[in-house]
């Protein structure tokens, strides 16, 4: 009995001839599509469709994509010969102005992608959309991945940034440049769109309980609610006068506050307005000329900061230091240093208080 012979392999390409469904061959300058078979150092192989080999390499690149076996990429075919036997393919040309056309109605769209963080630098992140580099500025990343980082330290910040590399983020289209080959993405505005309804029940004048998740020069962060956060500027903190916020708060401190602005997405809060304005009753517990003791808190070259009490502090300005004139303060006193102050002024409404190490003139004796 004969046997049958096969006229074509068992493959999807085998079947497709037999049923006469065969795709046709690439032809030169046409863009196709394919799945990553190999990656190389310089170099990554394509299938295309089974019917063919793809390579891509050297300034046919994209340095910027991170592609791995299995990914799915558009290329224009270049050579359709090289010294392998293989397609010549380039991620340029064609499949880069589909790629741009993509982009062009995400951004009209205005819905969010999600992208891979590529790598890190001082300004921010980078990424791609549709194989095209974008970059995610500092400013526009959310609250979860900003990098607070006292005095703003660059290479802190960068340390920051480099942890987010290889993590997949939510981001919007922000700025889009086809000529300069710029894309620019918010992780921020996704953020910011998914806060809104949150953010509705709350106005200004509301009191809040959350934890303080930084710790900054300029004040604290505290988280409430669904993930809201709100800033506690330094000088919302405490009535007195701080140097630090981190001199009153730390990282894990359960605080109340209450809301004074909402500015879109931005919340500022205040942890004073929730106690007693202590300067309210100051002429009740201070007096003009009266002689107090005071601690010194702080040294500047104009003067001394003076704790009277946990509420109430004063200056005294170099002027006011000695009988003579004082050129040097820190020849007066050190941090930690009790005197008796005499208090020459006393202004509650701006929460001011002069103090004097001067003793007053004395009158000159009647005749």
């Amino acid at each position: 009995m004969a046997t049958k012979t096969q006229t074509a392999p068992e493959t999807e390409i085998g079947k497709l001839i037999e049923a006469g469904a065969a795709p046709a061959f690439p032809n030169l300058g046409e863009v196709v599509k394919g799945n990553v078979i190999a990656v190389g150092r310089n170099e990554i192989r394509v299938d295309i469709n089974g019917l063919a080999v793809g390579l891509i390499r050297g300034p046919e690149l994209d340095k910027h994509l991170d592609l791995r076996i299995g990914d799915e990429v558009e290329a224009t075919v270049i050579e359709l010969d090289n010294e392998f036997g293989e397609l010549e393919l380039s991620l340029k040309g064609a499949g880069r102005r589909r790629s741009w056309e993509k982009i062009k109605e995400l951004l009209t769209a205005n819905l969010p992608i999600q992208v891979k963080v590529l790598d890190a630098n001082k300004g921010g992140l980078v990424t791609r959309v549709e194989g095209v580099p974008a970059f995610i500025p500092v400013s526009q990343l959310s609250p979860a991945n900003y990098p607070r980082v006292a005095g703003g330290e660059k290479s802190k910040i960068q340390e920051k940034l480099k942890q987010l590399v290889g993590q997949m983020l939510d981001v919007k289209l922000l700025d889009v440049n086809e000529e300069e080959e710029k894309v620019v993405v918010s992780e921020k505005a996704v953020w910011e769109t998914k806060q809104e309804s949150v953010l509705a029940k709350y106005k200004v004048g509301d009191h809040v309980e959350g934890d303080v998740t930084a710790v900054t020069d300029f004040g604290a962060f505290v988280r409430f609610d669904a993930n809201l956060e709100g800033l506690v500027h330094i000088s919302e903190i405490a009535w007195q006068r701080i140097d630090h916020p981190r001199d009153v708060l730390k990282v894990g401190d359960h605080v109340g506050a209450e809301i004074i602005n909402i500015e879109g997405s931005k919340i500022f809060l205040s942890m004073k307005k929730l106690v007693e304005d202590p300067w309210k009753s100051v002429a009740k517990r201070y007096n003009l000329n009266q002689w107090v003791k005071g601690r010194v808190l702080k040294i500047n070259p104009f003067g001394l900061f003076v704790e009277l009490d946990q509420d109430i502090h004063g200056l005294a300005h170099i002027s006011e230091l000695g009988q003579k004139p004082v050129k040097d303060v820190n020849e007066v006193a050190r941090v930690g240093d009790e005197f008796e102050f005499r208090i020459i002024s006393i202004d509650p409404e701006n929460h001011r208080l002069g103090l004097s190490l001067r003793k007053q003139k004395e009158e000159p004796a009647k005749a």
